[in-house]
């Protein structure tokens, strides 16, 4: 059998390590891995081996009392076993990122996957109010590999003046940053992705913001 579709197959990845099976989608070896790992519940598109899906919920009640409060936060399944399982959602591009002893705030939306030597907490936005509509995300820490999406090609920027970015295509930013919420427009203005959007996260210091070209994925049409 002869084809261009046999050109994808799957990358040769380390134990343990997070490695893209392709830009669309991700391949955890669980060999190595501490034996366990964190993913978006769903996400899970294949896998081979003994492996076994066990639902995690908010990541504990402090953390689940936070999700229903502040709507920020993921549906986790704990993946555990031996194999390969492969992850992705929504056919979004897929971006791994090591940790080293560091810390980045996430929106919950992008987060795909993580590993268990990750600590993870949801915190309110520096300067964001519920006036200016809440913002809260996830902010990860220590050391391993966070695997997260973006519906649209982002641009990542270096923060060396201020920045200001839609509060709904950010996908993540450096926790050494400083944040504040700024309203730039007239009630009806239009200088976003959405329309009548007023509110822009501010972010100064020294640090990175990454930016996806989209507001995320459009609302089903209701009829």
């Amino acid at each position: 059998m002869r084809s261009s579709l046999f050109q994808h197959t799957e990358p040769e990845g380390e134990p343990g390590a997070f490695v893209l099976a392709n830009g669309r989608m991700l391949k955890v070896d669980l060999a190595g891995s501490g034996g366990f790992f964190y993913a978006k519940q769903g996400s899970m598109v294949a896998y081979q081996g003994d492996v076994d899906f066990a639902y995690e919920g908010a990541g504990g009640m402090t953390k689940l009392f936070k999700k229903a409060f502040t709507g920020e936060g993921m549906s986790l399944m704990k993946v555990s076993g031996n194999g390969d399982v492969f992850l992705a959602q929504d056919a979004d591009e897929v971006f791994v990122l090591y940790l080293e002893n560091e810390s980045v705030t996430v929106s919950g939306s992008n987060i795909l996957a993580f590993e268990s030597t990750l600590t993870w907490d949801i915190n309110r936005v520096q300067g964001a109010s519920m006036l200016s509509g809440g913002l809260f995300n996830t902010t990860f820490t220590g050391s391993g590999a966070l695997a997260v999406t973006a519906y649209g090609t982002p641009v990542v920027l270096n923060v060396d003046e201020p920045t200001y970015v839609d509060m709904q295509s950010v996908v993540l930013w450096s926790t050494s940053l400083t944040s504040t919420v700024r309203k730039t427009a007239k009630l009806g203005a239009a200088i976003g992705r959405g329309s009548g959007e007023a509110y822009q996260l501010g972010l100064t210091g020294q640090g990175i913001v990454v930016v996806q070209a989209s507001e995320g994925h459009p609302l089903p049409n209701q009829s």
